[in-house]
C-alpha cells in the first residue's frame, strides 16, 4: 500500500476515471492524458504507451512523450524484445534503475534517437489477464531511482489505460456493427451505401443537402458507372419526402409502348395484354420521388407527356381519358450530352430546361482518386461477407495499381474488379495480380511486335469485351454506351471473334 495518499495523484485519478466513464469518444486523447499524468506523477523524463499486435505479437509505440517522442514512434519491438517486450510477455511489472546491468535492456532505440536511458519503469496493461500493451516511464528526473510507490501508481494508470483501450475497441466494433446494420437496412429498402472521401464528392453532397429541401427537378450528369443513382437516392433521403416512396425507372430498358404504360399505368383493355387496371410508376411515387435514369433515351412522344407532369402534376393512364393528379418530385440522370440532343431535335428544349433546374455533375472516378481506396475497402468487406472469405485488405502494390488505373467503367468497374479479386485471392491481402487491371492485365503483352492495324484490332476486341462485361452482355445497353448502332456492335462481335454470351 501507499505510504500516504498524495492529493494531486488522487485528484488526477478521479479526473481520468470520470473521463473513462463518460461518453468521451477520443481514445487517443484519453490515452495521451493518462500517459501525461503518469509521467508527471512519477517524475519521468519521457514515456511511451506500447500496444501489442494480436496477429504478429509485435509491440508498437502508439504514444510516445518526451524530447524524442516522434522518433520513438518509428520503432517496434519483437515479442519478448527489450524490457517492454519482457513485461508484455510475462505480464509482470519491472523497475530497472540501472539499465546497463540488465540483459533485457534493448539499447538500439536509445542509441538511434540519441536519448540516453538510465532507468525504466514498465507495467503491463491487462484486460482479463491478457496483456494488451505496456506503459513505460523513462528516466526519473534528477537522476533519482524509481520506487515501489511509483510502480504502484503506474499500475493504477495502466489499469485505466487498459479500460480505455478496451472501451475504444468495443466502441469501434459497435460502430462497425451499427454501420453494417444501417447499410443493411438501407440495402433492404433498395438504397445503396454512399462512400465519399474526395473533396469534390463531399462538395456535391453538401450541394444536395441544400437542393433536397426544395421540390425543384434535379438533373444528374456523368459518365456511365459513376454512381448517378446513388446521388439521386441522396436527394430523396435528405428531402422532406424521405418517408415516402423512391421509385426508379430506367428509360432505356423498355420499348416505347411498354415504357408509357410503365410510367403512367393503363386501364383494362387499353392493349392486348392489359387484362386489368394497373397503376404506373408516377402513381406509385405519389408523395415521394421518381428517379428517371437514362432520361436522354426517352422517346419524344413521352417527353411531351412528362413535360405536362412537370408543369401541371397531371396525366392520363394509357387507354383512359380520366386525369390523374400526383405530387412527385422528379430526379433525372443521363450519361449523354443533352445539349447536343436538343440541337439535333432528339430532346425537347422545354423539357430540358424544366429538368435542368438544379444540375449536378458527378465526376468520373479517375478525377477523384481519394475515393478509390475507400470504395475498394467497402466492396472488399461486402464481397468477403457474401463469399464468407477472410481477406485482410489490399497490398501496397494493389492500392498503387488501383490509383494509377484510369477506370473507364468508373465505380461499377471497380466493384467488378474487387469482386473478381475476392474470388481469385486465396488468403491474406489482395495483390495487384488478383485485380486483373492495367499493367497486370494478361493481354498487355499482345501488342508487342504488332503493326498499328493489328494492335488496333486487339484493342477493339478487349475494349468491346470489357464494355460487354460491364453491361452484363446486354448488346443494346453496350451499343448505347459506345454510341454505335446495335447492328454494328453485333457485326464487330462476329468480325473480332468475341466469344458470344447470352444476353
Amino acid at each position: 500500500m501507499f505510504a500516504r495518499i498524495d492529493p494531486d495523484k488522487f485528484s488526477t485519478l478521479i479526473e481520468i476515471n470520470t473521463l473513462i466513464n463518460s461518453n468521451y469518444g477520443d481514445a487517443t486523447s484519453l490515452l495521451t492524458q493518462i500517459l501525461e499524468s503518469a509521467t508527471r506523477l512519477t517524475e519521468g523524463e519521457a514515456s511511451s504507451l506500447v500496444l501489442k499486435n494480436e496477429e504478429d505479437g509485435k509491440l508498437y509505440f502508439e504514444i510516445a512523450l518526451g524530447p524524442k517522442g516522434r522518433d520513438v514512434k518509428k520503432f517496434s519491438l519483437n515479442p519478448g524484445e527489450g524490457i517492454a517486450g519482457w513485461v508484455a510477455q510475462h505480464g509482470q511489472s519491472l523497475i530497472v534503475n540501472d539499465v546497463e546491468t540488465d540483459s533485457r535492456f534493448y539499447e538500439s532505440i536509445s542509441k538511434s534517437i540519441g536519448f540516453p536511458t538510465y532507468s525504466i519503469l514498465a507495467v503491463p496493461m491487462l484486460v482479463r489477464d491478457r496483456c494488451v500493451g505496456v506503459l513505460e516511464i523513462i528516466n526519473k528526473r534528477g537522476m533519482k531511482y524509481f520506487t515501489q510507490d511509483d510502480l504502484q501508481w503506474l499500475e493504477i494508470f495502466a489499469v485505466q489505460a487498459a479500460i480505455a483501450i478496451e472501451n475504444a475497441r468495443y466502441l469501434e466494433r459497435a460502430r462497425e456493427e451499427i454501420g453494417y446494420l444501417r447499410d443493411q437496412i438501407g440495402t433492404d429498402r433498395g438504397y445503396h451505401v454512399m462512400v465519399a472521401e474526395s473533396p469534390d464528392i463531399r462538395e456535391k453532397l453538401e450541394l444536395i443537402e441544400r437542393v433536397a429541401k426544395t421540390d425543384s427537378s434535379v438533373l444528374i450528369l456523368g459518365e456511365s458507372g459513376v454512381g448517378k443513382e446513388l446521388f439521386a437516392e441522396q436527394v430523396h433521403l435528405k428531402s422532406p419526402r424521405r418517408a415516402k416512396p423512391f421509385v426508379r425507372v430506367n428509360c432505356a430498358a423498355l420499348p416505347e409502348g411498354l415504357l408509357e404504360s410503365e410510367l403512367f399505368g393503363h386501364v383494362k383493355g387499353a392493349f392486348t395484354d392489359a387484362v386489368q387496371n394497373r397503376r404506373g410508376r408516377f402513381e406509385l411515387a405519389d408523395g415521394g420521388t421518381i428517379f428517371l435514369d437514362e432520361i436522354g433515351d426517352l422517346p419524344l412522344k413521352l417527353q411531351a407527356k412528362l413535360l405536362r407532369v412537370l408543369q401541371q402534376k397531371t396525366f392520363e393512364r394509357v387507354g383512359s381519358s380520366d386525369t390523374v393528379n400526383v405530387d412527385v418530385r422528379i430526379v433525372a440522370a443521363t450519361n449523354r450530352e443533352i445539349d447536343a440532343l436538343v440541337k439535333k431535335g432528339e430532346f425537347r428544349s422545354d423539357l430540358y430546361y424544366r429538368l435542368n433546374v438544379l444540375p449536378i455533375y458527378v465526376p468520373p472516378l479517375r478525377q477523384r482518386k481519394e475515393d478509390i481506396p475507400a470504395l475498394a475497402e467497402f466492396f472488399l468487406k461486402k464481397f468477403c461477407r457474401e463469399t464468407k472469405k477472410q481477406l485482410s485488405g489490399f497490398t501496397d502494390g494493389a492500392i498503387e495499381l488501383m490509383l494509377s488505373y484510369a477506370w473507364p467503367g468508373n465505380v461499377r468497374e471497380l466493384e467488378n474488379a474487387v469482386e473478381r479479386a475476392v474470388v481469385i485471392a486465396k488468403e491474406g491481402a489482395i495483390g495487384a495480380r488478383d485485380l486483373l487491371i492495367g499493367s497486370g492485365s494478361p493481354e498487355r503483352d499482345e501488342y508487342r511486335g504488332k503493326s498499328l492495324k493489328e494492335a488496333l484490332t486487339i484493342f477493339k476486341k478487349h475494349f468491346i469485351t470489357s464494355a460487354l462485361d460491364e453491361h452484363r452482355w446486354n448488346q443494346t445497353e453496350t451499343a448505347r454506351m459506345l454510341d454505335i448502332q446495335r447492328t454494328y456492335l453485333s457485326r464487330l462481335i462476329k468480325e473480332l471473334g468475341i466469344a458470344a454470351h447470352k444476353e
